[in-house]
């Protein structure tokens, strides 16, 4: 929440995080108006017994033909953001729709394994690549969320290189924190123009002032992203990514 994280600093007029908090209530209402209207948050609950009916009725794979399913789909997704990125090498010009977009994509491949319950799981090579020893942070490799769950009784899975998955996770993380810096920025400028009739240069100029000297420019954030973004791409770590099925008997 944009409104939370700025509110600690003093520096920021309260008429910018009263809108700020504003807009997100408003965002909020507006997602339960949808979520009423849909039929998500009725009293009987019906949009979910509706999935749980499908579900119980699906034609459900046999376990090996849904790993080869779950493989194929994953690559295809690895293909979709390795084109993403080559169509425009990284040049990255606007942080939601380059930096927040290219996140959101990368982070896709780190749900996929948490929400298919075991049937992807991590599996370490002999000799660990030197270029990935930089992701390989003491955050990145105890963090929960690059634990994969329990396979139980499973006899087919999609193995995944550890320490490719451990770079996955960085590239998320520090996209994470330079979309956040940037969208700072732009909530505070947005909110800024909402109050004067500031010009967008004039508004840039004075949201710096407010969050201070240690707060980086959009277009600095940019080529930090880019920057990133290209070293990472260049080492074809996604490519490197998926080792392959392996059946345990």
């Amino acid at each position: 929440n944009i409104a939370k994280d700025l509110s600690a600093n003093k520096k920021i007029p309260s008429t910018i995080t009263s809108y700020l908090q504003a807009q997100t209530r408003e965002k909020i209402q507006s997602l339960n108006e949808i979520l009423v209207e849909k039929g998500w948050l009725s009293a009987d609950d019906n949009r979910i017994k509706k999935i749980q009916k499908k579900l119980s009725e699906a034609d459900w794979l046999k376990e090996e033909d849904e790993v080869k399913a779950v493989n194929e789909f994953y690559g295809k997704a690895i293909y979709e953001i390795t084109e993403f990125v080559h169509a425009d090498k990284c040049s990255f010009k606007n942080i939601e729709s380059d930096v927040h977009e290219l996140r959101r994509k990368l982070r896709w491949l780190s749900i996929y394994p948490q929400a298919l319950r075991g049937s992807i799981q991590l599996s370490k090579n002999k000799i660990t690549p030197k270029h990935l020893t930089k992701y390989l942070t003491k955050e990145i490799t105890t963090s929960a969320y690059n634990k994969m769950p329990d396979a139980d009784n499973g006899s087919y899975f999609l193995l995944l290189e550890q320490n490719y998955f451990y770079a996955l996770s960085w590239m998320i993380a520090a996209l994470g924190k330079i979309k956040d810096k940037g969208l700072h920025v732009i909530a505070v400028k947005e909110a800024l123009q909402q109050s004067t009739e500031l010009a967008d240069a004039e508004a840039y100029k004075k949201t710096y002032q407010l969050l201070g000297t240690k707060q980086a420019k959009v277009e600095v954030l940019l080529e930090e992203a880019a920057g990133i973004c290209k070293v990472y791409f260049a080492e074809q770590n996604l490519e490197n990514l998926v080792i392959g099925i392996t059946a345990v008997k």
